[in-house]
């Protein structure tokens, strides 16, 4: 019972890093201005969205599977200005979150033998979050032209 209420509480904080990721590339969207800002808006809209879906299955995964309550709380967002730095700022939120949900993915993986009727579900929806984010990082390296 002690893996469930650990990976609850590390699922919970994944869903305030998504709450915080999705209000953040919104809100960055539309600081966006100058020559090919449709693209960056667009983009940046998109992989919002890419975020609501995480949300919801973190939300199913700990209310659904895990038994667990899902947190309301956000992680902090962090600003940007300009385009450069709203790009960096989102890359490395990218890279802090694909770290942290690879730490999940690993106790779910070490728990195998206690995760008895949640393991493949668990297993299979982080590793496609985590290639979702893996995405978005090489998307906005692409729009930084890095």
């Amino acid at each position: 019972m002690a893996i469930k209420e650990e990976l609850i509480k590390m699922l919970n904080r994944a869903l305030e890093l998504e709450h915080a990721a999705r209000i953040q590339y919104l809100s960055h969207a539309e600081l966006i201005t100058g020559q090919g800002a449709e693209v960056v808006i667009s983009r940046l809209k998109e992989i919002a969205s890419d975020e609501k879906e995480h949300e919801e299955k973190f939300r199913e995964l700990i209310g659904g599977y895990l038994g667990g309550q899902p947190t309301m709380d956000l992680n902090e967002r962090h600003q940007g200005k300009e385009r450069k730095e709203i790009l960096e700022v989102n890359l490395k939120d990218e890279k802090t979150a694909i770290d942290f949900y690879k730490e999940i993915y690993k106790k779910v993986c070490e728990n195998r033998d206690q995760l008895q009727y949640e393991y493949e579900t668990l297993e299979h929806e982080i590793r496609h979050v985590i290639i979702d984010e893996q995405e978005h990082i090489s998307e906005l390296s692409l729009l930084l032209g890095k």
